[in-house]
């Protein structure tokens, strides 16, 4: 009884990994990783704002690009930040922009 019941949970467990292992290819499909925590210090001067990082999408994988310091373009420009929208398969990052 044994030897029969003993393929059969080879067969199971090894469908079981291939499952899991096809979804890693498929990454970008569930969108970024959680955005990652920047040290930023204090501003270089008065006035500037602090420009939060962001992942974007590379054609394989996320890449993260780091948040900087910047000068509103006008007094009382509001930094409106980007979000992702999802095309082609994965998750494709719209940038912010001051408003």
């Amino acid at each position: 009884m044994k030897r029969a019941i003993f393929p059969l949970f080879l067969a199971a467990a090894s469908l079981l990994s291939i499952g899991c292992a096809s979804h890693v290819g498929y990454a970008g499909y569930y969108g970024p990783p959680a955005p990652r925590v920047e040290r930023y210090g204090y501003a270089p001067g008065p006035g500037y704002v602090w420009l939060p990082g962001y992942y974007v999408w590379g054609g394989r994988e996320y890449n993260w690009v780091g948040g900087r310091w910047a000068l509103p373009p006008r007094s009382h420009a509001r930094w409106v930040p980007g979000r992702y929208e999802r095309r082609n398969g994965h998750a494709e990052y719209r940038e912010g922009h001051w408003r």
